[in-house]
């Protein structure tokens, strides 16, 4: 099995407004690169420019995706697909800068994109936009798999990778932090079930039923690391 080269890269770093079920603080998005062969995917591409209303409310960074990507020691160039976990505003917003190449998301994602104030819409429908609108399960290589997560978004998505022997899972944001994902493969008992409701509620903004799901789903595939798109950290299963 050829070995897979998977990175995470820091696409945008922004303040959670008081409506955010999160606030306050600040919060940071994660991409990552997969590098397979000639193959180089981008999976989300951040926080884009020009919007008013998120220069406003959510007080960005501006974080140039070329000079994250070349930190990693990859170029705009090099990447041969993108893939979108979601397409809210913090996970799309560059995907501008990738005309005519494909960009893979779930069709109901790609439809509920088209609702008003689910996105920034002008950072999803651009000129040279080359989607790919795929419907549950879909192979992008023969370890490289997109799996449907839906219940943070209606199409959510997340991204089975197998290499080397390893088995590894970016959930995107079908859990928010590697602590929730930790929480749901240990709920033993009232007190850790509790918790997890805890952020059930605050990170299931399409379907709870769903989201919870989601993750059953993803635990087993029996991961041996799980990454996310609003945390460094990276979930190890427990020897």
């Amino acid at each position: 099995m050829p070995a897979i080269v998977l990175q995470q890269v820091r696409l945008a770093e922004f303040e959670l407004p008081d409506f955010h079920p999160e606030a306050p603080g600040v919060d940071t998005v994660y991409g990552f690169v997969i590098r397979e062969r000639d193959a180089c995917i981008l999976v989300d591409t951040g926080v884009g420019t020009g919007s008013a209303v998120i220069d406003r409310f959510y007080k960005r960074q501006h974080i140039e995706l070329e000079t994250t990507l070349a930190e990693a020691g990859v170029s705009v160039r090099e990447i041969t697909a993108i893939v979108n976990t979601h397409l809210h505003f913090d996970h799309c917003g560059n995907n501008r800068l990738f005309p005519g190449i494909p960009i893979y998301v779930q069709a109901a994602e790609l439809e509920a994109a088209q609702r008003p104030r689910y996105t920034i819409r002008d950072w999803v429908n651009f000129s040279g936009a080359s989607y790919v609108a795929v419907q549950g399960a879909y192979s992008l290589s023969p370890n490289v798999e997109l799996l449907a997560t839906p219940g943070h978004t209606p199409g959510h998505q997340s991204i089975l990778i197998r290499s080397q022997g390893r088995t590894d899972v970016i959930v995107g944001q079908a859990a928010y932090k590697a602590s929730e994902f930790q929480l749901f493969c240990q709920r033993r008992d009232e007190e850790h079930d509790l918790a997890f409701q805890r952020c059930v509620k605050s990170n299931a903004t399409w379907s709870a039923e769903a989201y919870v799901a989601s993750l059953a789903a993803l635990e087993q595939m029996l991961p041996d690391r799980a990454f996310f798109s609003h945390d460094q950290v990276v979930w190890t299963r427990a020897a």
